[in-house]
């Protein structure tokens, strides 16, 4: 079992992406929406070093952006 988190917003249309393929794929994860929390975007900006979302962490392998074939890669998919 994989730990995913996957920091986002809203109005992220490659958010609602990402979190569709891991719906797709069976993957539980746990959303983070850094809009209006200020230590989530600090979490995330930690992490990633990007602004941008989403940002996606498996297992501490950070995926900036909706990167599918990272995204496979680091499920083992």
């Amino acid at each position: 079992m994989h730990s995913v988190s996957i920091y986002t917003t809203t109005t992220c249309h490659f958010c609602k992406l990402a979190k569709e393929f891991f719906s797709q794929n069976g993957v539980k994860y746990k959303e983070i929406n850094v809009e209006d929390n200020e230590k989530a975007q600090e979490e995330m900006i930690e992490k990633s070093g990007q602004m941008g979302v989403p940002v996606i962490d498996i297992d501490g392998k950070i995926i900036a952006g909706f990167d599918r074939g990272a995204i496979k890669k680091a499920l083992g998919l």
